[in-house]
Parts: C-alpha cells; structure tokens; sequence
C-alpha cells in the first residue's frame, strides 16, 4: 500500500513496477492504480477508444491474460511532470513479451502517454494512450 501523497517520481517508480506485473499476466496492481471514477479512458494499440473506468479496468483485466510470465520491460521516460492533483508521463514502453500460444520472446516498443490525477492522497492512473513505434530511434 502506498504512503498517502506518495511524491509523484515514488509514484513512477511503482508505475514501472506495474507494467511489469502486468506484462507477467497479473492485471491486480495495474486495477490498484487505476481510477474506479469516471472520466477514464484508455486508446490502446489496437486503435479503440475505451471510456469509463469500469470499461477501463474491465479490458486492462482482459488484455493481461495474453501475456505469460517471463516478459520482461522497462520504461524510457522522455518527459513527466506533475503539480497539485494532476500528473503525466510520456515516453517509451520497451518489452520482451510471451504471449499465450508462443514460444518465443516478443519484442514490443510502445509510445506512451498516461495521465495521473491524486484521489484521496493516492495517484490514480486516468488516462492511457499506447500505440506501436514503427521504428526504433
């Protein structure tokens, strides 16, 4: 459980922490720090547009049982900022993913924005929008 007004570079660190579980196919600690308030939204790779929190967390909790355990990743963080009750972050996702029904490692590169507002002391994952980098800078 996190400190109540956990500064928001703490936050980040756990953020990445997150990605990791998630990637591992475990969506709970992703669902921790995700809003249970609307407005939430989510535009994943695949080119939808999700909103509502429920809908949110409902497809984050779908989408993690495509992955396996030994997926490993990291974040390249270009920019992050917070102030008050709001922050955000942008950057690169990078991955080696297993997939259900693959053998393999599968390299994966995401752009990624996501926004963060603090609800009751905590920061709460609002708004996620990730798509394929085509190429790797």
């Amino acid at each position: 459980m996190p400190a109540l007004d956990e500064a928001f570079d703490e936050f980040m660190k756990r953020r990445e922490s997150v990605s990791l579980d998630y990637i591992n196919g475990n969506s709970a600690t992703l669902i921790g720090i995700s809003t249970a308030h609307d407005p939430a939204t989510f535009f994943p790779p695949s080119g939808d547009l999700i909103e509502g929190a429920v809908a949110v967390n409902a497809s984050n909790e779908k989408g993690a049982i495509l992955f396996r355990e030994g997926s490993t990743g990291g974040f390249e963080v270009l920019q992050s900022w917070s102030e008050g009750n709001l922050g955000f972050w942008t950057g690169l996702q990078r991955a080696k993913i297993r997939m259900a029904g693959q053998d393999r490692e599968v390299p994966m590169s995401l752009r990624v924005t996501e926004v963060f507002r603090r609800e009751e002391g905590e920061w709460k994952l609002v708004h996620r929008h990730a798509d394929i980098l085509k190429s790797s800078p």
